[in-house]
């Protein structure tokens, strides 16, 4: 058996002065009731954002290390459908999956889009739903801080950014050139286009996958509002403790009350309407 020879990322400290969020549009465009019809033996499934969120879910380099450590030395499959996040875990989870021993068959169910997309090119075949989305970009960031702060930030992306074309140069046969174009340009691939293009090898057959009613969906609007708080700026140490107070109510605050998607939305513009003025 032939495994792939994939490039590594290599992934220094993140500076304090900027976190890895999931970018709002792939959020927005993400269904999260989609899951696999029939899972296989030894599947690892990756349905979430990458990386712990401010309500501590998400998939993080820890649980997918479990996962190889409980399936040893054995081929393994990873179902996909994420929107991204944490560009540190997707590389964590990169790097674990492209030193496997054995064959890693890779299923992109609905979307994998950022970081996920990064962790879908670890696979030495990688399938995707005729339906579903893959979609590479530049690493998306919320940066705080004055002009050193912002240019150091800038040049902490920069090797990143390389590093991340050269993966999906390297599994698809690409110029590294062109991949770097469709990085600045954030470039969505549907099925086909990906299979064309070689992100993907080829499409996973229709009663592979499944599509079910979202996940818990005020948790979800929830988390839009946090990505939205995220991009005005907001850290996240304030944004747990607002979007807790807005969930859970405080003593003295009025009654807590279950808004939908469209509510959440709206809200968070206007609280990010008044941070900045």
């Amino acid at each position: 058996m032939t495994l792939k020879t994939l490039p590594e990322i290599r992934a220094g400290r993140m500076p304090e002065t900027f976190a890895f969020e999931a970018d709002p549009e792939a959020f927005d465009r993400w269904s999260s009731g989609i899951s696999a019809a029939q899972a296989p033996e030894n599947t690892i499934s990756i349905l979430d954002v990458i990386g712990e969120d401010i309500f501590g879910e998400g998939v993080t380099s820890r649980r997918v290390s479990a996962a190889l450590r409980r399936i040893g030395d054995q081929e393994v499959y990873v179902d996909i459908n994420s929107p991204g996040g944490n560009f540190f875990e997707g590389v964590a989870i990169y790097n674990m999956l492209r030193q496997h021993s054995q064959k890693v068959h890779v299923r992109i169910l609905g979307l994998a889009a950022s970081a996920a997309s990064v962790i879908a090119m670890a696979g030495d075949d990688i399938q995707i739903g005729r339906a579903g989305f893959l979609m590479i970009h530049n690493a998306w960031v919320i940066a705080l801080g004055n002009r050193h702060d912002m240019r150091e930030a800038a040049d902490v992306l920069e090797p990143f950014d390389d590093a991340m074309a050269s993966v999906y140069a390297a599994q698809s046969g690409v110029e590294k050139a062109q991949i770097a174009e469709w990085m600045d340009q954030e470039k969505w691939f549907n099925g086909d286009q990906a299979v064309e293009v070689g992100l993907a090898t080829s499409l996973l057959p229709a009663d592979a996958v499944a599509e079910g009613e979202p996940k818990d969906r005020t948790q979800n609007s929830t988390k839009k509002v946090d990505t939205l708080l995220a991009k005005a700026g907001m850290p996240r140490s304030e944004r747990r403790a607002l979007l807790g107070d807005i969930k859970g109510g405080t003593r003295g605050a009025a009654p807590h009350v279950t808004h939908d998607a469209d509510d959440w939305t709206a809200a968070a513009e206007q609280l990010i309407t008044a941070i900045r003025s």
